[in-house]
């Protein structure tokens, strides 16, 4: 008998290894095809370099930050890839922070990112997460060991909207994309917020951006994004909140961050991470 179970032990090992190898290759084989689609949408960033002497139009904070986080004449970015390490909510109202580590490709123009996480729910079970934005469409697509599938939404509309609405609050990250040459419209608020539009085709969003003390992005809010309540899609305030910013490739930006559902309750974090690293294509 106890032969017998080792057997059934071991065949059992080698099925779980078998599954968890098949669907680290289907993700990795998704998430290329994924960034293609990003890839392939790029178009050419210009102006090639920075102009400050170009931000008399701005509101006042807007400018006081550009003026803070950029300099004159540095390139601009045309892309970025990332990784991150956090800690992420999977419990909603009852919370429940699992440990991931992430890697991010960011393209500025035409708008496009795609957030590859692997979110520890036990040890030896991660859950694999798309969150992007490719070619006008919005994706949010989880998969238990990249094999069974938790959430899969794509396309326009809401899904886009949302996706869309990241893409600009994290700009934070790659600054040079909020300069107006790259498609986004500024509309003063007051001395210390300013509200950031921007257009992608039939997709059009607006974030509100408050600025600290030292000129940098605070924190960035929206309205309504929506939100996954069990089946149902709420549209729910939402804030990213940003700090600990340092010098990396001539730029001041933001190293962590935390990102909230602003509930009637109160404030529901449900993402807290840092950048552990981040590097830079600049245009041309």
């Amino acid at each position: 008998m106890r032969e017998k179970l080792l057997i059934a032990a071991g065949m059992l090992a080698t099925v779980s290894l078998a599954g968890i190898a098949l669907g680290k290759r289907r993700w990795r084989e998704g998430t290329s095809a994924l960034r293609e689609r990003i890839e392939a949408s790029r178009l050419p960033v210009v102006p090639g370099t920075v102009d400050l002497d170009a931000l008399d139009a701005l509101p006042a904070p807007v400018q006081r930050y550009f003026r803070t986080v950029l300099q004159q004449g540095m390139p601009m970015v045309a892309g970025v890839r990332m990784q991150h390490r956090g800690r992420f909510n999977m419990g909603g109202q009852a919370t429940s922070w699992k440990p991931f580590r992430s890697d991010q490709l960011v393209v500025t123009r035409r708008p496009g990112f795609d957030w590859n996480a692997r979110i520890m729910m036990m040890p030896g079970l991660p859950v694999h997460v798309h969150d992007a934005y490719a070619a006008g469409e919005g994706v949010l697509h989880a998969a238990l060991l990249g094999l069974v599938s938790l959430a899969d939404m794509r396309g326009g509309a809401g899904i886009a909207q949302g996706e869309l609405m990241r893409f600009l609050a994290e700009a934070a990250w790659y600054p040079t994309a909020l300069l107006p040459g790259q498609g986004v419209r500024w509309e003063a608020v007051d001395a210390e917020q300013a509200r950031a539009t921007l257009t992608d085709g039939p997709v059009s969003v607006t974030l509100q951006f408050r600025f600290n003390a030292a000129g940098l992005i605070d924190t960035v809010r929206a309205e309504a994004r929506g939100r996954m309540v069990g089946k149902r899609i709420i549209p729910t305030p939402w804030q990213g909140h940003f700090w600990n910013y340092r010098r990396r490739s001539g730029m001041l930006v933001p190293l962590e961050g935390e990102v909230s559902w602003l509930t009637a309750d109160g404030a529901l974090p449900y993402w807290r991470g840092s950048i552990t690293d981040i590097k830079y294509q600049v245009a041309g």
